[in-house]
């Protein structure tokens, strides 16, 4: 194991049977998030970037079993914020200190393209980042969005096993969701993706799958946390996924892709209470604190236990930031592109 975690700091390179094999072994768990941690400190540094987390609808067109703002779902209080007032929080978020900003919903057909192309260029003359997170859609709508200036895009793929996608996902394509995948690259976004751990029926080998396709699309920014089931979904009696395996698959990305951006995630302190601590210190160098305000947020009830519900925005934000202060690392004040290093850059 410790030759595999070696090979892996090294050269940013691992079969996938060595990936498995990491995956699998339980006595070398504290190395490998050391070696992540040592790779994210050469590569992208000490800083934290904030990324201030906008869930303006909880609408969904979509019928994912593990997710709790499925369409079936009759027990969510839906919503969905008018774009006044998605600006008004965007402004606000500005005001905290934030330099990026993330638009984040279920896929809502009420948003049109140009409802979302207002959105997005009164928000970019603030002077933020863009990220949106609002699913499949085509590629001329991906090319608007792009044009009105967003900058980034998050589109988690999940899991990298078809037939285990296409189970849990009814009605959606896993062709199609490759195919947003490679509209939003080629448009010239910063790509974000991910994956769930611990979903049933996942294996260790699939996981392996997941990362190595994370590194053939040369994704930019990657976010993983556990499955925790909602018991509002067809997947409510499921086991779920493991705080120390969702930490051990994001320190694997972040030894196979050195310099990009990995979010702590807020699932994970869900199971543990100083879960994205514990991750920015296993290679994450991302936190997505909500600036949502009021019951907004207790509504975009994507699993139970979410933490920070009940929290403004404003404390949210001060809480992060004593809690990054406190681990001896930085709050950044740049906008958190990805910038990329060569290995021969960093001395290797």
């Amino acid at each position: 194991m410790a030759a595999i975690i070696a090979k892996a700091e090294n050269t940013h390179k691992l079969a996938k049977q060595e990936i498995v094999a990491l995956l699998a072994d339980d006595a070398h768990t504290q190395e490998i998030f050391a070696a992540a941690d040592r790779v994210r400190r050469r590569y992208v540094g000490d800083e934290v970037h904030l990324r201030g987390l906008i869930e303006f609808s909880n609408t969904c067109r979509q019928n994912c079993h593990y997710c709790g703002l499925r369409r079936d779902n009759t027990n969510v209080v839906r919503y969905r914020m008018e774009p006044d007032a998605i600006i008004d929080l965007a402004r606000k978020a500005k005001e905290y200190g934030y330099r990026t900003v993330v638009l984040q919903s279920g896929e809502d057909p009420y948003y049109t393209v140009d409802i979302l192309r207002h959105i997005i260029s009164e928000i970019k003359k603030l002077g933020v980042a863009v990220t949106l997170s609002i699913g499949e859609k085509s590629r001329d709508e991906y090319a608007a969005y792009r044009q009105a200036g967003a900058d980034r895009y998050l589109l988690r793929i999940e899991t990298t096993d078809r037939l285990l996608y296409e189970d849990l996902d009814p009605g959606m394509s896993f062709e199609n969701r490759l195919r947003c995948l490679r509209d939003l690259r080629s448009l010239g976004y910063e790509l974000g993706t991910g994956c769930l751990i611990g979903l049933p029926g996942q294996t260790l080998e699939s996981l392996a799958d997941d990362i190595l396709f994370f590194q053939e699309i040369d994704a930019d920014m990657i976010g993983v946390g556990p499955f925790i089931p909602n018991p509002d979904t067809p997947l409510a009696a499921a086991a779920g996924g493991a705080f120390t395996s969702s930490l051990k698959v994001m320190a694997i990305i972040r030894l196979l892709l050195p310099d990009i951006n990995i979010p702590a995630t807020t699932a994970m302190e869900t199971l543990d209470k100083n879960g994205r601590m514990i991750a920015l210190q296993s290679g994450a160098n991302v936190v997505m604190p909500n600036v949502t305000e009021g019951d907004y947020r207790r509504h975009y009830a994507l699993y139970p236990g979410k933490i920070c519900v009940g929290d403004t925005p404003a404390q949210c934000r001060s809480c992060i930031t004593g809690k990054i202060t406190a681990i001896g690392r930085g709050i950044s004040t740049g906008h958190g592109f990805r910038l990329r290093k060569t290995a021969q850059e960093n001395g290797e």
